[in-house]
């Protein structure tokens, strides 16, 4: 069974930094991209970063390149999002996810939809 617990999330003011942890099990395959989408009160979801797990290349949405930065330690199974810079408009819930066999387009587009994700864990960005 495909398990993604994320943490780390919180109260933050603006210009601050919080680091998201997604804890994985339940998949061996190799084919694979791990990723962050989040989702604001009454917005769709939002792609946010994917890595592929094959090379280990990453991607970002236009609104977070430069400040957030993806990164996988694969013998603790764990998958986080620093997050520096933040802004009120990053407040939303912060899933992590997974798809398996990904097409190449289909990573480029933050890997959305993907196949499993989290419950979420809140991160809010006051002004």
């Amino acid at each position: 069974e495909v398990q993604l617990v994320e943490s780390g999330g919180g109260l933050v003011q603006a210009g601050g930094s919080l680091r998201l942890s997604c804890a994985t099990s339940g998949f061996t395959f190799d084919d694979y991209a791990i990723g962050w989408f989040r989702q604001a009160p009454g917005k769709e979801r939002e792609g946010v970063s994917c890595i592929s797990g094959s090379d280990g290349t990453t991607y970002y949405s236009d609104s977070v390149q430069g400040r957030f930065t993806i990164s996988s330690d694969n013998a603790k199974n764990t998958v986080y999002l620093q997050m520096n810079s933040l802004k009120p408009e990053d407040t939303a819930v912060y899933h992590c996810a997974v798809i398996f066999f990904p097409r190449i387009e289909t990573i480029r587009r933050l890997c959305m939809p993907y196949d499993f994700w989290g419950q979420g864990t809140q991160v809010t960005v006051s002004s």
